[in-house]
């Protein structure tokens, strides 16, 4: 979040005389119950003369009204507009910290009715974002015809920490990291440690840094839960969270989050057994082996090596997995990953779910970078040109079984793909896969996005309800496109 400006007293007194009965252009207007002003750079309430820009970001129109949503970006304020009206029309603004999914009820932001002798009027501005609490927010204006029917416009916020379309994305997807329980969503467990890898690879790639306290708030508060360090009974969950904290520690040099991973990777170790001749198992309760789970230990233990002079342990553990793997049978004769082995240790055919073709792709790469064997990156090569083409559908990536979803695990897999698509077409010196990635971003984001540049679960365009998981998804794309 950019710096929080500061506000006087005395102007936090007159907000306090506003919430009574607002002033729109000198003239007392009506106003409903306000919330607790915000104040960043100015507070909540400021005049819009003041604006020195005027930018309409959406419209809505009711009963040959038309009612606007105006932002002053260089403030990150926004105000109501409505026109082509008469005296007694309503106009307010609505303010969501969590992306348009829930606002306070009754509490019109700046309500006020058109005066008589007027066919039109405005709300005062008031702020997107609450810096102080590092809320990121979203404005809509509404408006009623005196006796008619209420219209809104579609949620649409400022262009601050939105310069480009990856930190758009982050932006959006940053309105989903709940502020209770610094998770995404809530609740999100291991699609909430994908999202936050997400994040921290916006940063590198994009250079804003605004978001960067999600990182140390998700830690902490988590440290200690399940069963301490990030680990719990599924060692796929483990896996992501273990690359999650991989990459913090590359963002920031903090040793405790290479620690984390290095408790992550070991706890994975001790669930290897002779089951199938090797791997680790999904769960501690069973002895299924799956391609993801293992895929995540190749990479984690691959990532550790490098990044602890002088290590053999996490080596040999990547070598012996990728060993193991290879000779599975879960790579099919289409050189497709499907997701595991069934009780006789054959491939169980199920799908070749796209985040099982994208987690090898990095493991692939980082274990070239702790051994320069070439052989890996060719592996890894024949591996991604089968599934840039057979999950390729209108010009896109499209999930196996692909629905109009964004909530549940699946959601979260194109993103998985497509950051292990980049990670291995940053390693190749021809950039093999950009032209593509490029193709699938330019897709989704003309196609697949809201003017809350909140993206749904088809990037070649279609139905359904955005949501963290097809944000992030969307966010590793762009970040892939981005550092391409």
């Amino acid at each position: 979040m950019k710096p929080a400006g500061s506000a006087s007293t005395t102007l936090l007194a007159a907000l306090t005389t506003l919430s009574a009965g607002l002033v729109v252009g000198g003239t007392p207007a009506t106003a409903s119950a306000a919330p607790a002003a915000v104040c960043n750079r100015y507070c909540d309430a400021r005049d819009p003369s003041l604006s020195p820009q005027d930018r309409v970001a959406v419209t809505a129109g009711t009963a040959s009204r038309t009612i606007a949503l105006h932002f002053d970006d260089a403030d990150a304020m926004g105000w109501a507009s409505i026109d082509n009206g008469g005296p007694g029309d309503r106009v307010w603004l609505d303010r969501s910290m969590d992306g348009g999914r829930t606002w306070a009820s009754g509490s019109r932001l700046g309500d006020t009715t058109v005066p008589a002798g007027n066919r039109g009027w405005r709300t005062q501005m008031y702020n997107v974002d609450d810096w102080n609490t590092r809320e990121v927010g979203a404005l809509r204006a509404c408006g009623q015809p005196a006796g008619g029917a209420i219209a809104c416009t579609p949620w649409a916020r400022t262009t601050w920490n939105a310069g480009s379309r990856s930190t758009a994305a982050a932006t959006a997807l940053m309105m989903s990291f709940d502020r209770d329980s610094r998770l995404f969503g809530g609740n999100g467990w291991w699609t909430g440690a994908n999202a936050l890898t997400a994040v921290i690879d916006n940063i590198r790639v994009s250079g804003m840094g605004s978001y960067a306290y999600a990182i140390a708030e998700t830690y902490d508060r988590h440290l200690g839960a399940q069963q301490g360090q990030f680990r719990n009974d599924y060692l796929d969950d483990t896996g992501w969270w273990g690359l999650a904290w991989i990459k913090a520690y590359d963002l920031t040099g903090d040793r405790r989050y290479l620690d984390t991973a290095r408790v992550d990777a070991d706890h994975m170790n001790a669930n290897w057994n002779s089951t199938c001749g090797g791997g680790v198992r999904w769960s501690t309760n069973g002895n299924y082996k799956n391609a993801i789970t293992n895929e995540l230990f190749l990479q984690l233990n691959a990532a550790l090596h490098n990044r602890l002079p002088g290590d053999t342990t996490y080596l040999d553990r990547a070598r012996r997995v990728w060993t193991w793997f290879r000779g599975s049978g879960m790579i099919n004769a289409d050189r497709m990953i499907n997701d595991g082995l069934d009780d006789a240790c054959a491939n169980n055919g199920q799908p070749t779910w796209t985040y099982n073709q994208g987690v090898v792709l990095a493991g692939l790469t980082e274990l070239y970078r702790a051994t320069g064997d070439s052989a890996l990156l060719s592996t890894a090569r024949t591996l991604a040109d089968a599934s840039t083409v057979n999950l390729q559908s209108d010009g896109v990536l499209r999930e196996p079984r692909e629905s109009d979803s964004c909530t549940g695990d699946g959601s979260s897999f194109k993103g998985a793909y497509v950051r292990g698509l980049g990670e291995l077409n940053r390693q190749l010196p021809d950039r093999p896969y950009a032209a593509t990635i490029k193709r699938w971003a330019d897709s989704a984001y003309s196609r697949n996005r809201n003017a809350l540049d909140q993206y749904g679960p088809h990037w070649a365009g279609g139905s359904g309800t955005p949501d963290y998981g097809c944000q992030q998804s969307v966010l590793d794309l762009l970040n892939a496109d981005h550092g391409g």
